[in-house]
């Protein structure tokens, strides 16, 4: 008998051989937390917090040619809602703090709840306006308050990631189920005021 092999087919390329070892698929680094990651969430929620840290200084303070507490009254009075002074004031506090909160990262899923729950007032009071701000609708259209509620609702999600003051808590840590918990609370809030503060 001869040495040759019989087969042009290397060993374990055969009808039911093993693969050989060279064949095998390589092994992948397992999907982690990035810095990237970090810096990404990050930005979002200096871009969201932001916003509406500068809202409700418009609302409390009068500042960067904002309405200022009465003001803000009266364009809650003209959508149709009661108490509207104390609610001036709670959605400008809300908007101040809880857009600090979400910068610095601190409770972060409720503070961006809170959010949510004003974005979602903000739609479903101009929802009849049309989407787009450069149509004719303008400042009323609900453009900016989707992104904006649904950037809000991703950070309640995701959780602020590591740069961040609650880097390490529990929320942190399990950022999903507290950040369900959280947007319900968030939604449920937003359609309380929406129903039961509307004449």
């Amino acid at each position: 008998m001869t040495d040759q092999p019989t087969s042009v087919l290397g060993p374990g390329d055969g009808f039911g051989d093993p693969a050989p070892a060279s064949k095998t698929r390589p092994h992948r680094r397992a999907l982690v937390w990035n810095t990237g990651t970090d810096v990404g969430l990050l930005l979002l929620r200096f871009a969201v917090g932001g916003v509406y840290f500068a809202h409700g200084m418009q609302k409390v303070f009068g500042l960067w040619g904002g309405p200022g507490i009465a003001g803000f009254a009266r364009t809650l009075d003209g959508f149709g809602f009661r108490e509207t002074t104390t609610l001036s004031w709670v959605t400008g506090i809300t908007e101040l703090v809880a857009g600090a909160f979400v910068v610095l990262g601190v409770v972060t899923p409720l503070a961006a709840a809170g959010l949510v729950a004003i974005a979602l007032n903000a739609v479903l009071l101009k929802a009849g306006n049309g989407f787009f701000v450069a149509s004719a609708a303008g400042a009323d259209a609900v453009e900016l308050d989707v992104v904006l509620g649904l950037a809000a609702a991703a950070i309640v999600l995701t959780g602020p990631g590591r740069i961040a003051l609650d880097n390490g808590r529990t929320w942190h840590r399990r950022p999903a189920p507290w950040g369900v918990l959280a947007l319900v609370i968030g939604v449920a809030a937003g359609v309380a005021v929406h129903v039961l503060l509307r004449s």
